[in-house]
C-alpha cells in the first residue's frame, strides 16, 4: 500500500494565549494529491484545539472519541487525553487507527498516541508529522530569540518547516485560544490569525 503522508502540527503556549497550526498538504507516495486540507480544528464549544498527523479518516474517528471524552470529564484535558490513549491502546478496533493527535487548552499542551503515550512538553511547545522537527526547532528559536505571542510564533515557524520539509505546504491554518483575561472581557471563542481563515474539518476527504 501507497503511504499517505499529511502534515505538520504545532501548538505553543506563550503570554497566557494559546495557538496551534496545520499545513495543508496531502502526500501519496510521490504525489500531491491535496494543498488544502484541514488538520486543526476546535473541540468542546471552542475550549480544545486538536490537530492530526496520519490518516484522516482515523484521526476524524479519534477527534469524535476525545470530544466524547471531552464531554464525559467536563472538558478536563489532561482526564480526557489519558481515558483516549487507554481506550486507543486496548480497543480492538481503535488500535488500528494510525494517527498522532496534537491537543491543547488554556493550561495545558499534549501529545496523544496509540501506543498508550500522553506526553506533556518541558517547554510549552508541541509538534507532531513529518515536518515536526523544523517547526519545533523554528519555534523554540522563536520562542527563545523574540517576543512574538503565540500566534505568530507558530505562523514563522510553520512558514520555516514548509520551506524545509517535503511533505510540508504554506497553506498554513492558525487556531488561537485568547488568555484567561480576554475571554472574560471577549466570550469563550477561539480567536483566528488576520492571515489565514478560521476553517473547520468537516470533510473527510480532508
Amino acid at each position: 500500500m501507497v503511504k499517505v503522508r499529511a502534515t505538520t502540527i504545532l501548538a505553543v503556549m506563550r503570554h497566557g494565549r494559546v495557538a496551534m497550526a496545520g499545513d495543508g498538504q496531502v502526500t501519496v507516495g510521490d504525489v500531491v494529491m491535496k494543498h488544502t486540507a484541514h488538520k486543526v480544528r476546535t473541540l468542546h464549544h471552542g475550549q480544545v484545539l486538536a490537530g492530526f498527523a496520519g490518516s484522516v479518516a482515523d484521526a476524524l474517528t479519534l477527534f469524535e472519541r476525545f470530544e466524547a471524552q471531552l464531554d464525559k470529564h467536563h472538558g478536563q484535558l489532561r482526564r480526557s487525553a489519558v481515558e483516549l490513549a487507554k481506550e486507543w491502546r486496548t480497543d480492538r478496533f481503535l488500535r488500528r487507527l494510525e494517527a498522532q493527535l496534537c491537543i491543547a487548552d488554556r493550561a495545558e499542551l499534549l501529545i496523544v498516541s496509540g501506543d498508550g503515550e500522553v506526553i506533556e512538553p518541558d517547554d510549552k511547545i508541541i509538534t507532531v508529522g513529518s515536518g515536526g522537527p523544523y517547526a519545533l526547532a523554528a519555534a523554540k528559536a522563536l520562542m527563545e530569540n523574540t517576543d512574538l505571542g503565540a500566534g505568530e510564533v507558530v505562523r514563522r515557524a510553520m512558514a520555516i518547516a514548509a520551506s524545509l520539509c517535503i511533505y510540508t505546504n504554506d497553506r498554513i491554518i492558525v487556531l488561537e485560544l485568547p488568555s484567561i483575561s480576554e475571554t472574560e472581557a471577549d466570550g469563550d471563542q477561539p480567536t483566528k490569525t488576520p492571515e489565514y481563515p478560521l476553517e473547520r474539518l468537516d470533510s473527510p476527504s480532508a
